[in-house]
């Protein structure tokens, strides 16, 4: 039994058992799933990314013609009646389907009997999500429907549908986990804020078992024109998709807006290693810091960023020169990939020169708040897989963009310990480090 948890100056928690020795939780990802643009299910999506496949194409959802922005990572091929019924399926968002997808992957893939479990291991599961844009294509639809004079077809879960909350609910319903049920909404960095937290919760003794990770679908009329407003959006590739997103380029002139759900299975290490789970990697430390400058622009600076991947690699109590890979946030706007390859030199130094890095938005384009799960759960395949995957559309350096991104084409290479970065609005950041799960 513990008897105390305390938080040391090293941010490594600390458990006092009964025998007086102090031990350190460790929290392992042992399952992993993934329905993304450029593939459905975790060795679809793998081997896409891996060989630098684009699923970036002509938005289908809805007729785009009327925008400026006609392009999008849309998921085709999916079939949300496979998971939800038809009557289901009308009172909630896109992103429901998609996340319990994913998460049944996961499940399975960590060995998990859900339909076996007892009263106290469902206890012992929860759910922490994260998501930027929650269930806003179902409040979308509602809109519509009430301003064109349909009041009869809104639905009576108008209310308890639009909350972004809700979609831990339905995973928690769903799959009969009783544990806490949580979504983080934390813009772009709403996925790793989501991991961390589940991370720590797991690492304090508060959890012992987490479905976690993002799911975003917020590919609508509405929200696309919204980021066209903003000029957020890239509109001169309608003709060519799969070249528009371009993270780091010289002409890059915007994201392109993603779709997707990438969960992954934490629990504490040695119950992982009792119901013989397999091991994915290991997740090592977590920091979020906030520029507080804009709410839509970075401080150009870059210091908050550096500060959050530093603070990671504090947390993970390593040394700067321990990471071998950086999967960055990369979203194909001019000011951001440019922002976050100085706070990527700040915090690096000289050895930023040294380090391979990418961003896999190249071919998935930008998933909103599911994207930090994404460059997870893809970094933690190239670590089992010993290669990285490439940065695609890298075809004219910008000097002010000036890192190894490995352009165009992946990279064999063992890897350890690598960084995830990522970037949001409201001038949020946040890393998480993760690494190969070796008895360490």
């Amino acid at each position: 039994m513990l008897l105390e948890i305390k938080l040391f100056r090293d941010r490594s928690v600390k458990m006092r058992p009964d025998n007086g020795k102090t031990v350190r939780r460790r929290v392992v990802v042992s399952g992993v799933g993934v329905v993304s643009p450029n593939g459905i299910g975790k060795e679809a999506f793998w081997q896409a990314t891996r060989g630098g496949v684009s699923g970036v194409d002509t938005i289908t959802l809805f007729d785009s013609m009327p925008l400026p922005c006609r392009i999008a990572g849309e998921i085709k091929n999916f079939r949300p009646q496979d998971y939800l019924q038809p009557k289901e399926l009308r009172r909630v968002s896109r992103s429901v389907p998609l996340a319990i997808a994913a998460a049944r992957e996961a499940l399975q893939s960590a060995r998990v009997d859900v339909q076996g479990m007892t009263l106290e291991e469902q206890r012992s599961w929860g759910v922490i999500l994260g998501s930027g844009g929650g269930m806003s294509d179902f409040v979308e639809e509602q809109y519509r429907l009430y301003f064109s004079d349909q009041l009869r077809k809104v639905s009576a879960y108008n209310v308890s549908s639009s909350t972004i909350g809700s979609l831990s609910s339905e995973l928690s319903l769903y799959f009969d986990l009783k544990g806490p049920s949580h979504v983080i909404s934390t813009g772009c960095t709403s996925s790793t804020d989501a991991i961390g937290y589940a991370f720590n919760l797991i690492r304090f003794g508060l959890a012992d078992h987490l479905v976690t990770g993002g799911v975003d679908a917020t590919i609508t009329p509405g929200i696309m024109q919204g980021f066209a407003i903003m000029r957020a959006v890239s509109s001169s590739h309608n003709e060519e998709p799969r070249r528009a997103s371009r993270p780091f380029d010289r002409q890059r002139d915007g994201f392109v807006l993603g779709e997707g759900a990438w969960i992954l299975i934490l629990e504490e290490k040695e119950q992982a290693l009792l119901r013989r789970a397999p091991i994915y990697g290991e997740i090592l430390g977590y920091s979020s810091t906030c520029d507080a400058y804009h709410m839509v622009r970075l401080d150009p600076n870059g210091e908050e960023p550096a500060r959050a991947m530093a603070l990671a690699i504090q947390d993970a109590g390593l040394a700067k020169d321990e990471i071998s890979y950086v999967s960055l946030h990369g979203t194909s706007t001019v000011l951001n990939d440019k922002t976050e390859t100085r706070a990527t030199r700040l915090c690096f130094g000289s050895r930023a020169y040294e380090i391979p890095m990418s961003s896999i938005k190249s071919m998935i384009g930008h998933p909103q708040g599911a994207s930090g799960a994404a460059g997870v759960l893809a970094t933690l395949l190239g670590i089992n897989d010993s290669f990285l995957p490439p940065t695609i559309n890298y075809e004219e350096p910008d000097p002010e963009c000036d890192l190894n991104y490995i352009p165009n084409q992946g990279l064999a290479k063992e890897v350890e310990v690598a960084l995830c970065n990522c970037i949001g609005f409201g001038s949020k950041n946040s890393a998480l480090v993760v690494a190969r799960s070796n008895g360490r």
